[in-house]
């Protein structure tokens, strides 16, 4: 028996931490992707030298700066649609034209749904919200914030590519 209560004493002190952790491993997971993609995203921006900024692969397509302005356009209205806000910024991807300002934009927007995330849990996050695709979770919202950012990724590679430049995901810093 007296072995007993401290074993209980340890279990009864460890079960908040542990029923928090659960309560928020929708929202862990969620954040843990967007660190990740992320870092990818700023490192992309940073790494690519200034004049491969204008690169489009074909007339069609957007440029290099285009995709990432639109990308940092669409943190700011993403995030703020799951956060219920009006966007802080946005026409990036119209203005902003050089490597410096871009990667300012994109850090910035970045620093935004950081910021977002952080203020949600997964109680807020089952609450629905307006999205342009219809009444969404706010998860819902980030997660299709993230996604909608890995498929641009998905271009940023594709031109890095192009260009001889090993991607961040690929181990190339």
């Amino acid at each position: 028996m007296k072995r007993l209560i401290p074993i209980v004493m340890i279990a009864l002190l460890c079960a908040p931490s542990l029923a928090s952790a659960q309560a928020n491993a929708s929202q862990a997971s969620l954040k843990a992707v967007f660190d990740m993609l992320k870092g990818n995203l700023s490192k992309t921006a940073e790494k690519v030298p200034e004049d491969v900024y204008a690169f489009k692969p074909t007339p069609e397509v957007r440029s290099f700066a285009q995709l990432i302005g639109h990308v940092a356009d669409s943190h700011f209205s993403i995030c703020a649609a799951a956060a219920g806000e009006k966007p802080t910024q946005s026409g990036i991807e119209k203005s902003a034209t050089t490597k410096a300002a871009l990667v300012k934009a994109l850090n910035e927007s970045i620093a935004y749904c950081d910021k977002v995330i952080a203020g949600m849990d997964d109680t807020k996050g089952v609450e629905v919200t307006k999205f342009f695709t219809g009444p969404t979770t706010r998860q819902g919202v980030l997660w299709f914030n993230t996604s909608h950012s890995y498929e641009h990724y998905g271009n940023l590679v594709t031109y890095m590519r192009l260009k001889g430049i090993v991607p961040p995901s690929s181990g190339g810093n």
